[in-house]
């Protein structure tokens, strides 16, 4: 039992995982499941309360037993005491002021990070405003290779996203050039098959690889097909890159994805068996999202950014080349407007990066969600300051297959320039080589040379 007096009243916590979501700024989903505040004093008194319990507590109680749940089991086993040593006597609200203070720079927090649990990241979120998950997440630099090189500091990645309705290649070839040609696509190509079959993955990615080793395009391919298809495709032999799969902070979250950590093992060794980087064998992509563990009824009491954060430990044991927190997608009913998803996206981004994650963020939101291309401006220029991975590229920033709003080529290009952001560095001379891009980065009003063949080779 914690309690704090605020106001002339007293109010009362019962344990970690209602002191938690009390302390959460306010939004739809835990309201849905009945663990918000009941009122921004009862929010206050509970972050007063958080701010005083020390760190080690959420390594003394865990919030889901360990018996029944293995993501418990593995966010302790994953636990490493001497990374955690430099924080281990300070408080929620001392781990705060570490993070925004000078000693916090880029190799203390990279040290810091296996220390980190996630029930530890999303605490400390809760007592930081937006400006603070900003000013933290942009001291933090995660580096990973496949074919290029990912997460540098001054880097903005995009997922190229050529998705379409019935699969069409000429469509998705129209919509890769479409991307290539503004300077996306250095963090993966990444196709949603509209069918999730096993035949149908590998021509989508024999259409990709086809392109990439005729052009030597420093990037990576993925079709974000279900594991066990990806396992199929690789048994058949097709040129299968990175392993894609979402995931959630519950075993019941994943039993309800048709994951196991077993079975995540097993594509994680077949596809680093592979051998298909050049680089470096970050070969996974994981997405994740507020809200999925309470819409599969396997929340265990704990609100939805805590949960969120644990999924974070999954996706750590696999070291991805890229994990990505799809921030509105699920809906309003667990993040309501722009408000919500732009806070949910900037707690994402910063958990994700304090426990050592190459994290992107798909500044999104469905057409029924009480937001606006203005709040994903917003999103995504504050996710660029705070030093974000990577972005989605979208054709005309709507996914006319997912049938959601979320990020341009146009929006990369404008975001890049603002900040002076590059893309990652291989690519970066791959678009000056083929003629895309000038010296200065700058798009090329006339595409000449090396880059009309790569047209007429998509046409």
């Amino acid at each position: 039992m914690m309690a704090t007096n605020l106001a002339g009243r007293t109010h009362r916590f019962a344990d970690l995982r209602t002191l938690l979501a009390c302390a959460s700024p306010d939004r739809a989903g835990d309201r849905l499941a009945g663990l918000a505040a009941e009122s921004q004093e009862e929010r206050v008194a509970a972050r007063i309360a958080l701010a005083d319990v020390p760190l080690t507590r959420f390594l003394a109680e865990p919030l889901i037993d360990p018996e029944t749940d293995e993501v418990s089991r593995l966010i302790l086993d994953q636990h490493q005491p001497q990374a955690f040593a430099p924080v281990a006597s300070y408080t929620v609200g001392e781990f705060r002021d570490f993070l925004l203070s000078d000693a916090a720079d880029t190799r203390a927090l990279a040290a810091l990070a296996p220390g980190i649990t996630p029930e530890m990241a999303a605490a400390v979120s809760k007592l930081m405003r937006n400006q603070d998950l900003i000013a933290a997440a942009r001291k933090i630099e995660v580096v990973t290779r496949f074919r290029n090189t990912i997460g540098l500091k001054g880097r903005l990645s995009v997922r190229l996203q050529p998705n379409h309705p019935t699969d069409d290649l000429a469509g998705i070839g129209a919509s890769i050039l479409d991307g290539l040609m503004y300077g996306c696509g250095d963090a993966v190509i990444g196709i949603n098959p509209a069918t999730d079959s096993a035949t149908q993955g590998a021509l989508l990615l024999e259409r990709i690889d086809d392109v990439i080793c005729r052009f030597d395009i420093p990037t990576q391919s993925c079709v974000l097909a279900h594991v066990t298809t990806m396992l199929q495709v690789m048994q058949r032999g097709g040129p299968v890159d990175l392993v894609f799969q979402s995931i959630a902070g519950s075993e019941a979250a994943n039993t309800s994805f048709g994951v196991s950590l077993s079975l995540i093992d097993e594509a994680y060794d077949a596809a680093r068996a592979l051998k298909r980087g050049t680089l470096g064998d970050n070969c996974m992509y994981f997405e994740t999202g507020q809200g999925s563990a309470l819409s599969a009824n396997a929340h265990h009491g704990v609100d939805q950014q805590t949960m969120e954060a644990r999924a974070y430990a999954v996706a750590r044991r696999y070291k991805p080349l890229l994990v990505n927190s799809v921030v509105g997608f699920i809906g309003p009913e667990f993040l309501y407007n722009g408000r919500e998803i732009i806070r949910a996206g900037l707690e994402d981004h910063f958990c994700g990066k304090l426990m050592g994650l190459p994290m992107g963020i798909d500044v999104c939101y469905t057409n029924h969600a009480d937001a606006d291309q203005d709040d994903l401006d917003n999103l995504l220029t504050l996710l660029a300051v705070g030093g974000c991975t990577y972005v989605m590229g979208v054709p005309g920033a709507d996914d006319i297959m997912l049938s959601y709003q979320s990020t341009s080529f146009h929006d990369a290009l404008y975001v890049r320039a603002a900040l002076g952001l590059r893309p990652a560095p291989e690519f970066e001379d791959w678009l000056m080589r083929m003629g895309v891009t000038d010296e200065k980065l700058r798009i090329r009003p006339r595409i000449e040379g090396a880059a009309q063949k790569l047209i007429a080779a998509l046409r």
